[in-house]
């Protein structure tokens, strides 16, 4: 019998044609099949949110081909991803190409026996999923289509807001203010060097920030050194540390960043391609189970390369949210032939998933209380690596400090004190990865929206990365997140978000009506966005007059504020057009520009919002390099070197050096 079977990725496909015979045909609906109209809101909301989709014009040759091959075949199997995603791509292909007769398969893997599985065990459209995505999807447009334009009354034309990424900006931005009012503290730390059967360092024990300033550490560190020193207890003890549970959507994107420093987007994709090719389970997911032939293929290869003391099968407790349904994510296979784009995320994947079924780490600790005869306790530890166990595969850091061999109410000698100044420090600014954890820990978002979430931040310009790659918002940003947290408090408000989520997983799990979350929301949002247009005064900063002259006609710049922040521009306008960058100091590099040996390169921004590095003479000098220069000469072909994947390299492509 020939039959179609429609998925959404040509990739995907490819990897299936390889498990089926050669009746059955493997086509990509390339995504969406049918999407909301790009130049209108899509949905009447006074028609109780009926949406009204179309196919688009990019997909309309690949719809026309779709539907000539299902007239072909005699049964239409519909394999997207299992997930909301999925499902409602494939109700779209069912609506849109108005199958009859369909079955609807899905696996977690592409592997010849899930393949195989899935055809024998075919399902129906699970409609409830399908409504949780056109919910949120109707969510998402009706607070872009509406505030959108009010914020282009307000502020300025081209900005835009959204549902769930308004809550991220929000939480770039109040950290920045946390950072901006912290007053840091002054306190200080003792230790001193001591000398029995070798020198080591014991710590004073007191409460923190006890000692307030260099004074009281002075005062403290003149007795010490006149102190006389006895053992006055000796502990030691095995310290166990366990093993993390494999991966899932949200860990994969903290470890790839804090690892490979790569970004959420780019470690998506790599994970879309690796799941496509049936190297790894699916990559969206939010589960830590495992299946029991994935337990089989770790015990085996564990006892195998490590010998059976490395092995302990171990199960993990999933979050409430999570669907029980999914597995965590792991490879299909274990393979050691990956190809250099997708090794290092392959690898972090198969590590994890190997580690989380192996023996604990063991350390011995020791623990060295030392007595003053002027009462004060210092305290001093040790710790050495007795077994490995999973760091044999996973690695992580710790420390390993010896200590001397000593008895209780042993005397010691003094060598000498170190008194130490600190100052209380502000919040670290969010990274990719701790900004992904803290949507994750305040139920903002799910796993397949943590990428495009920050991607779309940076785009519209609301934040930019730092030097460490750590978020700041943009001045155009914290405008935007004042606007909407002074008149659409509930918009930006975490709780209220996580509570659309649980909404939202409620029509997933169909215990609530979709259309009614949408009536629930909409009506006190629209109300208060009428009164907010009455009530709300347009921002408009006043012009800045500058000392700087126009290169065009001699007239004085003035500093405006535009979509990606401060530029100056001529006071002649309209008449002169002329418009210069501003120099911000967070974007200087300190590398003079190797062109016109004049400008100091400073970090820009395409039309597409890409980052690039380029001369601030721009149109005269059109220097430009898309990695962040180090100011470094290459020694082979004189270019300039560049950041690239945690190393130096040449910017010129050719030169290969």
């Amino acid at each position: 019998m020939k039959s179609l079977i429609i998925v959404e990725s040509p990739t995907k496909a490819n990897t299936i044609k390889k498990f089926l015979d050669k009746d059955k045909t493997v086509l990509s609906s390339y995504g969406h099949i049918r999407d909301l109209p790009k130049s209108k809101i899509g949905i009447d909301v006074d028609n109780d949110f009926e949406i009204k989709y179309v196919i688009p014009v990019k997909a309309r040759k690949n719809f026309n081909l779709l539907k000539k091959e299902v007239e072909k075949n005699e049964k239409v199997y519909i394999a997207t991803d299992p997930d909301r995603e999925g499902e409602a791509i494939a109700w779209h292909l069912i609506e849109a190409l108005n199958l009859k007769n369909y079955q609807r398969i899905s696996f977690h893997e592409i592997t010849d026996s899930a393949i195989k599985e899935a055809l024998n065990n075919p399902g129906e459209i699970d409609i409830n999923l399908v409504n949780a995505q056109q919910a949120r999807r109707a969510l998402d447009r009706i607070v872009g289509y509406k505030l959108s334009p009010f914020l282009w009354k307000k502020i300025m034309r081209g900005l835009s807001a959204g549902r769930v990424q308004s809550v991220a900006l929000r939480l770039i931005v109040d950290r920045e203010e946390e950072i901006k009012s912290f007053k840091g503290e002054e306190y200080w730390s003792i230790s001193v060097i001591l000398e029995k059967n070798g020198q080591f360092e014991a710590t004073l024990k007191a409460p923190k920030m006890s000692i307030k300033n260099k004074e009281k550490a002075e005062e403290i560190s003149d007795e010490l050194k006149i102190s006389d020193y006895i053992v006055k207890s000796i502990s030691k003890k095995e310290i166990k540390k366990n093993p993390l549970p494999p991966l899932t959507t949200s860990t994969l994107q903290q470890e790839a960043s804090k690892k490979f420093g790569y970004t959420s987007k780019k470690t998506m994709k790599i994970a879309q391609d690796l799941y496509e090719k049936g190297l790894i389970t699916y990559h969206r997911t939010d589960s830590l189970n495992l299946s029991t032939e994935a337990l089989k293929m770790a015990n085996e290869y564990i006892i195998n390369n490590f010998g059976e003391k490395y092995y302990q099968q171990r199960f993990y407790k999933t979050n409430k949210r999570a669907q029980e349904a999914h597995e965590a994510i792991r490879p299909t296979s274990i393979k050691e032939d990956i190809d250099p784009q997708h090794k290092k995320v392959y690898d972090l994947i198969k590590n994890r998933f190997l580690a989380s079924q192996m023996k604990e780490a063991i350390f011995d600790s020791t623990k060295i209380e030392i007595e003053t005869n002027k009462k004060r306790l210092l305290q001093s530890n040790g710790s050495l690596l007795k077994f490995d166990g999973f760091l044999k595969v996973y690695p992580m850091k710790f420390e390993e400090k010896e200590v001397p061999l000593l008895n209780e109410k042993e005397s010691l000698i003094f060598i000498k004190t170190n008194p130490q100044q600190h100052f209380t420090q502000p919040p670290a600014r969010y990274t990719e990865a701790k900004l992904i954890k803290e949507l994750e820990e305040n139920e903002i978002g799910r796993p397949s929206t943590y990428a495009p979430i920050i991607s779309t931040i940076q785009l519209r310009n609301y934040v930019e990365k730092n030097s460490e790659r750590r978020f700041i918002p943009t001045e155009i940003g914290v405008n935007v997140n004042k606007m909407l947290t002074s008149n659409f408090p509930e918009i930006v408000d975490i709780k209220f978000t996580a509570k659309m989520e649980n909404d939202l997983d409620n029509v997933a799990e169909g215990k609530e009506d979709w259309k009614e979350i949408l009536r629930k929301f909409y009506k006190p949002f629209n109300k208060n966005l009428e009164e907010k247009y009455l009530e709300v005064e347009k921002e408009t900063p006043e012009p800045v007059l500058t000392d700087e002259i126009c290169p065009k006609c001699g007239k004085p710049m003035m500093i405006k504020v535009g979509r990606f922040g401060k530029f100056l521009a001529c006071s002649g306008f309209p008449e002169c057009k002329s418009t210069k960058t501003i120099n911000d100091e967070r974007k200087k590099t300190g590398v003079t520009c190797p062109k016109c040996e004049q400008g100091e390169l400073i970090q820009k921004k395409s039309k597409k919002g890409k980052v690039f590095y380029g001369c601030p003479n721009w149109p005269d000098c059109d220097f430009a390099v898309w990695d962040k220069p180090t100011g470094n000469i290459c020694p082979k072909c004189n270019s300039l070197m560049v950041e690239k994947g945690g190393k130096e390299k040449c910017s010129n492509k050719n030169c290969g050096k």
